[in-house]
């Protein structure tokens, strides 16, 4: 099959994780297309950064199944910085500091390890701070050191645009933005779908993310599966009902409790906090 016929697709298909001796992904399936957005949200522990972390092929994480293909690449083969330099971007929920390197360095070099040209990256970083609101001043800077949490996610951004992946894993961004970043960063990663053909993942607990980053499909990862999958509105019933509301009819098999009442104002029964675990 030539490249021109390749079928541009991110596939996830009955995935199966473990690290350590617990089992933690039981059988994921998802489809990224060029373009798309596709949220996937969960209670705590259901999987979703473990999701992350096997996609980019992150140390002490060991598939026992199924299989990742990238533009019919196959994933699960390379290690992480091929899968970088075949079109992965992982957004981390909690990125690294870096002493004495810069951001700009590093962008450089994943360019030249790509075959592209390092001419005009400065400025290239420079354009994608100002597009999301952001000091130029870090682009010099050793990467996330002394940086906050929300400054982080912005450099996560700042690679993002400058990189040019095929495909985006975005580990929780949201967290650590105020209303004006998590604004700002949304809007950034919309343009790039509609600008560049960004396929996004975006893994979060809340769907103000959503608010600007228009998914085209919500998945609900639950005890390490997909449990319900839906448009933009699958957002808003998490948002109505809590994850006990929407996950009613798996009940058991995804360890909810039978019976949910709804007691209080919060449909869910879970007071002010509709993303409150209800496997805790």
């Amino acid at each position: 099959m030539s490249a021109s016929t390749v079928e541009r697709v991110l596939r996830i298909e009955g995935l199966t994780a473990r690290v350590g001796e617990t089992d933690i992904l039981h059988g994921v399936d998802l489809e990224v297309r060029p373009g798309e957005v596709h949220a996937v949200m969960g209670p705590n522990g259901s999987g979703k950064s473990t999701l992350s972390h096997v996609l980019m092929g992150r140390p002490g994480y060991e598939v026992t199944g199924g299989s990742v293909t990238l533009d019919g690449v196959d994933l699960l083969a390379l290690p992480t910085w091929q899968r970088a330099r075949a079109g992965l971007f992982l957004a981390l929920q909690h990125p690294t500091e870096v002493p004495g390197v810069s951001l700009e360095s590093v962008v450089s070099e994943a360019a030249r390890a790509a075959g592209r040209s390092t001419e005009g990256i400065r400025d290239l970083l420079v354009a994608e701070a100002n597009r999301i609101g952001f000091d130029e001043r870090f682009v010099s800077r050793p990467m996330n050191v002394d940086l906050s949490g929300g400054e982080k996610k912005r450099n996560e951004m700042l690679m993002m645009g400058s990189l040019e992946p095929k495909y985006a894993v975005l580990d929780e961004i949201d967290s650590g933005l105020d209303v004006d970043a998590l604004a700002a960063v949304s809007r950034r990663v919309q343009e790039a779908t509609e600008e560049d053909g960004l396929g996004v993942l975006a893994i979060t607990h809340f769907s103000r993310l959503l608010e600007v980053l228009e998914p085209d499909q919500v998945h609900v990862l639950a005890a390490g599966r997909i449990q319900a999958v839906g448009g933009p509105e699958l957002a808003e019933r998490l948002e109505a009902e809590g994850y006990a509301g929407v996950l009613a009819e798996a009940g058991a098999s995804v360890g909810l409790p039978t019976g949910v009442s709804h007691p209080g104002t919060h449909e869910a029964g879970f007071g002010e906090d509709p993303f409150a675990d209800p496997l805790a």
